[in-house]
């Protein structure tokens, strides 16, 4: 993204001041300073320039007080998955988390949400700056906030731009913004849930909620859906290659700025067993995106900080933005059924991974048989094979 220029960053628009509901506001009121004090240093002494980070209820809460109460619990707030991943890979001492903590902290909370950086600004991550001249946005502006932070991986998938990968569909064919699925109400979260993963928050889209006949009788490929409906997730026939991260470095320049650096990506397909099954998530197969993480990660920081690295897999569940109706593994039954190239086999883990990835690699096995196309043919068509 392109980042702003200075002055497009802190301009503030007089059709802000001119708002009847914002405008009367003092400036103070919101980021602090000194405002009685005539010296330009002295009246922004304390200034705060995102006043809604972490918790916005005494900025926001007079007026949006059912909002800001519930978001204070919201992932894109706490990073709560960060976390508490990062918790099951390290080591038990107090000194060692406490190192650890502060690599995190330093490398991974950059990416945090806040009421401002939705709806007031671009996210810090990315520079910010006023979307609007500090103009409230009721809907954030989907490639200016949403796909700021989320660009290497969905932004990439969804408009087409990794190589030889088409758009999603739901962009080529409907324009669909993020907001279209992920509404108000998942982003905000519900204020009880206390979610350990973007997969158990509430209100989360399911493909189900917009794609409802799927299943009904005389419905296209209805059949195909329900036989499958408990096995697989609707990406493992839908999805496309998507982008994977090898291992991830993080540490300091010699100037003291962070900065991190990933071994390899590569686009690639695979499809594994689900580590998180539920009753949302019941189905055995899903497709997996290896995530840049190494047992080495926070060594700049301290060494052997992940000493329980293998406690989870480095192969994690994934809903890819890439879904297209026709893909190479649903044309026809066997361009799935024991085509074992699709799959996580031991033989596509390095040995030194394997242990972390047990329990998402797909024994050969347990790979669908391949099947009798034309008898399932004649099935479908009511006549005996």
């Amino acid at each position: 993204m392109e980042p702003l220029a200075p002055h497009e960053k802190v301009f503030v628009d007089r059709a802000f001041l001119e708002d009847e509901n914002h405008g009367e506001i003092d400036c103070h009121d919101c980021h602090g300073g000194n405002p009685g004090e005539p010296d330009f240093i002295a009246a922004h002494d304390g200034l705060v320039r995102d006043p809604t980070t972490g918790d916005a209820t005494r900025v926001c809460g007079d007026c949006h007080e059912e909002v800001t109460t519930i978001a204070k619990g919201s992932l894109h707030v706490t990073l709560k998955p960060f976390q508490l991943m990062i918790d099951s890979r390290s080591g038990n001492t107090p000194e060692t988390k406490a190192n650890v903590d502060t690599a995190r902290n330093a490398h991974c909370g950059a990416c945090h949400a806040s009421c401002g950086q939705c709806h007031i600004s671009r996210p810090s991550y990315v520079g910010g700056g006023f979307l609007d001249g500090h103009q409230f946005i009721r809907t954030p502006p989907m490639r200016e906030v949403c796909t700021a932070c989320h660009g290497s991986r969905i932004e990439n998938e969804y408009f087409g731009k990794n190589q030889g990968s088409p758009p999603d569909v739901h962009w080529r064919k409907r324009f669909f913004r993020c907001i279209k699925c992920h509404t108000g109400e998942e982003m905000h979260g519900d204020g009880q849930t206390d979610a350990a993963h973007r997969y158990e928050a509430p209100r989360a889209p399911r493909c189900e909620d917009c794609h409802l006949s799927i299943y009904a009788e005389g419905a296209d490929n209805a059949k195909q859906h329900r036989t499958h409906r408990e096995q697989v997730s609707c990406q493992v026939c839908h999805s496309v290659p998507y982008k994977n991260c090898s291992s991830c470095h993080v540490a300091l320049d010699r100037y003291g700025f962070k900065y991190f650096n990933n071994d390899e990506n590569f686009l690639g397909f695979k499809i594994g067993l689900n580590p998180q099954q539920s009753l949302k998530r019941p189905q055995r197969f899903v497709t997996l995106r290896h995530v840049p993480v190494a047992p080495n990660l926070f060594d700049f920081y301290v060494e052997n900080g992940l000493a329980e690295f293998d406690a989870l897999p480095t192969w994690k569940l994934a809903t890819p933005h890439n879904i297209r109706r026709i893909t190479p593994q649903n044309k026809t039954c066997n361009a799935c059924h024991g085509n074992k190239a699709l799959f996580l086999l031991s033989g596509d883990v390095s040995e030194p991974y394997r242990r972390a990835n047990a329990m998402v690699m797909v024994p050969e096995t347990e790979i669908p048989p391949r099947q009798d196309e034309q008898a399932l043919l004649s099935i479908d068509q009511g006549e005996t094979p």
